[in-house]
């Protein structure tokens, strides 16, 4: 748990128009279940993603901006976090890559922003300046190929770049290509240098990934089919290799559906998957040995299109952010078996996309 004197605090990014709110902060009370609203910040274009640095108190977002010829491309922005008050200063903003992006992260030595662009197919490396603020674009890799489904598959589409737990290597899994490529980062050219790729089977179209906290798996949720990948990991190589794949959604299920997010416990016990369209979590036990899962539950999120969700450090609540219907349902976790009650608390936000809770 957090020292008294910290304050759990949750930052979401949404679909939103420049003039509108984008980026919101909450305090989150774990006694009482509530989100309490502390700042909104506009002025920027689809601000769908974040990345948070609690320890040094900055906030990046990903924007959308106009080109000159009347196209779109990306920017990030770096904010500096108010621990009084939750308020957000701008510190500045950069256009990063020639096209919108979708996802951003960052190292752990601050070096560096690695951003992911899902309509231009590329992968864009960002340099963090020693204020913290939004740096030069530094390398940019462009995927190529498609894969089976014609309207998914017919160019490449990165949904996401996540280090591996010592960071030698960044996984993108790209959506279009049925692939996750590793790339690891020279420090000293300031490049991605691609490692090597691994296939997903064909029409999957893997979107997140998430590593074991004993560093022997991988699992990675495949938003074309509604599946989930369970792979070995091997961290002197960085290769990832095929154990089983597995279903989001009950059998029984016939509607359409998307899947999102996948995250875990952090003792490792569970996995959480989102499916939109099903509109609910699904959660697995995970067996520490093999890295195999065995089906808990499928929960109602309480909305549509949940986008994305994520554990409290604790671990005792999971918030979703359902974008369809305007709101951030609030769950109970039970950390013995894995399972999630609707507390009844939800907070009602336009479009959210991303939900990040931290303690400052």
């Amino acid at each position: 748990m957090a020292a008294a004197n910290h304050r759990l605090l949750v930052f979401a990014g949404s679909y939103a128009e420049a003039e509108g709110s984008g980026v919101y902060v909450y305090e989150f009370d774990e006694q009482t279940v509530e989100l309490r609203a502390l700042d909104a910040v506009s002025g920027l274009k689809n601000p769908t993603f974040l990345n948070v640095d609690a320890a040094q108190k900055k906030l990046y977002a990903i924007g959308e901006v106009a080109t000159a010829e009347g196209g779109k491309a990306a920017e990030a922005v770096s904010f500096a976090i108010d621990p009084e008050t939750g308020k957000l200063s701008m510190l500045n903003r950069a256009q990063t890559v020639s096209s919108p992006t979708c996802h951003i992260q960052r190292d752990q030595d601050r070096r560096y922003l690695i951003v992911s662009s899902y309509h231009g197919g590329m992968v864009g490396l960002v340099s963090i300046t020693e204020e913290g603020k939004v740096g030069d674009l530094l390398d940019v890799q462009q995927h190529e190929g498609k894969s089976v489904h014609p309207e998914r598959q017919d160019r490449p589409h990165p949904h996401s770049a996540f280090f591996s737990p010592d960071e030698k290597y960044i996984f993108v899994s790209d959506l279009g290509l049925d692939r996750i490529r590793a790339y690891r980062i020279d420090k000293e050219q300031n490049q991605l240098k691609l490692h090597g790729e691994t296939a997903v089977h064909p029409g999957a179209g893997p979107r997140h990934l998430v590593f074991h906290p004993n560093g022997r798996f991988t699992y990675v949720i495949n938003e074309v089919d509604s599946t989930i990948t369970v792979f070995s990991y091997d961290m002197e190589n960085g290769q990832l290799n095929e154990i089983e794949t597995v279903p989001t959604l009950p059998s029984s299920f016939e509607g359409e559906n998307t899947c999102a997010e996948i995250t875990l416990s952090k003792d490792g016990k569970y996995l959480y998957g989102s499916n939109r369209g099903h509109d609910s979590i699904v959660v697995y036990a995970i067996n520490s040995e093999s890295g195999k899962l065995t089906l808990v539950e499928h929960v109602s999120t309480e909305g549509e299109h949940p986008r994305h969700f994520a554990l409290t450090p604790s671990g005792t609540h999971l918030l979703a952010a359902n974008r369809d219907t305007n709101n951030i349902a609030v769950f109970q976790v039970d950390r013995t078996t894995g399972k999630l009650t609707y507390t009844g608390k939800q907070v009602q936000v336009s479009k959210p996309v991303c939900v990040q809770p931290l303690y400052l």
